[in-house]
């Protein structure tokens, strides 16, 4: 087998075989192996802008998933979060102040082991100011409201697109919040 010796970093990225469209990721040093779908040999980068594989996501027009809604009305909390489905399970995130990664890396607050997601997709700062989200050298783009974006300031409700993932930032202030049950508030 031969390395793959090609890109931004010798071999690094996701790649799509020729014949069948199956996603593999490669790292620089990484030999180029058959594919496990057809047997394949030949692969090239992969794109979400190009033909086959994974959706483009300037195409999304489908709106908010209907799980969106019962994930916020869950939220007992205000503060900032971001909220995606992974594995037919709904995951929310709370934001903490400064930094949060996205991406395939071990080290990633919110991984996501996939073909389409970059070791370091996105990041998202958030501060006393707001939130934003910021693309990390990622090799398929962020997208927020299926717009390509470098970074972008967040608003409650926004899709963000990473690889074939979407994530929803929701941000709750004392309109969105609710009580847990069992603790109510002294009238008097």
């Amino acid at each position: 087998m031969e390395a793959f010796s090609a890109g931004t970093l010798a071999g690094a990225g996701s790649f799509r075989c020729d014949s069948c469209g199956f996603a593999i990721a490669l790292h620089e040093r990484d030999e180029v192996p058959s594919c496990p779908t057809c047997g394949g040999r030949r692969f090239r980068r992969a794109s979400l802008f190009g033909g086959g594989g994974a959706p483009d996501p300037a195409q999304s027009v489908e709106g908010p998933p209907a799980w969106l809604e019962e994930a916020r009305d869950a939220l007992v909390s205000d503060g900032d979060y971001l909220a995606f489905e992974t594995d037919d399970r709904v995951q929310v995130v709370p934001l903490q102040d400064g930094w949060t990664r996205i991406g395939r890396s071990l080290s990633a607050h919110v991984r996501f082991d996939d073909p389409t997601v970059s070791r370091r997709h996105a990041l998202v700062y958030r501060d006393d100011s707001g939130a934003r989200v910021l693309d990390d050298r990622s090799l398929n783009g962020v997208f927020v409201g299926g717009e390509r974006v470098e970074h972008h300031e967040l608003g409650d409700g926004d899709e963000i697109a990473i690889g074939r993932f979407r994530l929803y930032f929701l941000s709750l202030s004392g309109r969105g919040a609710r009580k847990p049950q069992g603790i109510g508030s002294a009238v008097g």
